[in-house]
């Protein structure tokens, strides 16, 4: 992934990520597919959209734990 292409992931809201890493899931599925019935040409493809993905979650995670950090640093 080029860094252009992991700044727009910080730069995207929660939503536009989960539809992301839905898209990118179900992209997954059907590359593995395509596997397990030999017509795959390109599997390094599938280590690509794995991470990703974990590229993805990482973010929504960073996101989780902000959201949940801000009330109790305004409850103080």
């Amino acid at each position: 992934m080029k860094k252009s292409q992991r700044k727009e992931i910080k730069e995207k809201t929660f939503e536009e990520l989960q539809a992301d890493g839905r898209n990118l899931r179900q992209e997954l599925l059907h590359l593995r597919l395509q596997q397990a019935s030999a017509q795959l040409e390109k599997s390094a493809r599938l280590n690509t959209l794995r991470r990703d993905i974990a590229r993805i979650e990482t973010r929504l995670s960073q996101i989780r734990i902000s959201k949940a950090a801000a009330p109790a640093q305004t409850a103080g």
